[in-house]
């Protein structure tokens, strides 16, 4: 059901807004709907990571064969091992991250929200504004290194109820070397099984029920996140990253202390 309080149009309004903020920058917009799904619309902590899980979820789902038809399969398909790497640590990190959201106490879970929404902010600034070199690791240390990034990405998306491409190209990036475009791919392929774990791992506790109880909202806001993301496609670009950029990292600094100071 809808909230009382909220017409299908607003709640579409608020996925499409935050999808076009997503969609300018080549990403969900997850981590900007998290605080709206708490602050605007009334939704608990958990509850909230769990629907924001969901139209993630469904946004990537719609935005990974998009993605796949800009970068040849097969050009995907040959840097499988890079995949492989980062899932055998983000699958891990999933099921802990839900896991440890489940049994957090609200107030807690807030401030780890919050820390999380400043994460992303310094994420997003470090991805959109500088040139990240390779780390040039040997193998020997590359591997455990992707394992140890991708458990710190899968807990990081489950916890906030995000894709995590925000934290997952930069890593691709810096751990791998592969170019920005390989690494957005690389990136939801790792995200869809990382995400399906970590809903596995909701699903099989009560505040999973918020999802149920929410379905239309969760469609309509998704619908909206996506119509958003496309036109914040369309839009790529035509503001520039020195604007746009530190435009949105306020927004989600500005949103960690809303969450920080939540009940």
């Amino acid at each position: 059901m809808l909230r009382p309080a909220h017409s299908a149009p607003a709640v579409f309004d608020a996925g499409a807004v935050i999808g076009v903020l997503g969609g300018m920058i080549g990403l969900g917009g997850a981590e900007f709907r998290l605080p709206l799904l708490i602050g605007l619309f009334g939704f608990a902590a958990l509850s909230a990571v769990i629907l924001n899980k969901a139209m993630s979820l469904v946004v990537v789902l719609v935005a990974l064969p998009a993605r796949l038809a800009a970068v040849p399969a097969a050009e995907v398909a040959a840097r499988w091992p890079v995949a492989v790497n980062l899932l055998a640590g983000s699958l891990l990190g999933a099921w802990a991250g839900a896991s440890w959201a489940i049994r957090m106490r609200s107030a807690t879970l807030y401030k780890v929200l919050a820390t999380l929404m400043v994460l992303m902010a310094a994420a997003l600034v470090v991805t959109h504004t500088t040139t990240l070199d390779t780390l040039a690791l040997p193998l020997w240390g590359q591997i455990p290194a992707g394992v140890a990034a991708g458990f710190g990405v899968g807990v990081v998306a489950a916890i906030m109820g995000v894709a995590g491409g925000e934290l997952l190209i930069p890593t691709i990036l810096l751990l791998f070397g592969e170019d920005i475009k390989t690494a957005g791919s690389l990136s939801l392929l790792v995200s869809l099984p990382t995400m399906l774990v970590a809903f596995a791992r909701y699903s099989r506790d009560g505040s999973f029920a918020v999802l149920s109880a929410s379905i239309r909202f969760t469609a309509v806001m998704a619908a909206g996140s996506i119509a958003g993301a496309v036109l914040g496609g369309l839009l790529l670009g035509v503001f520039p990253d020195l604007v746009l950029i530190p435009a949105l990292a306020v927004i989600l600094l500005v949103s960690a202390v809303k969450l920080a100071r939540h009940d």
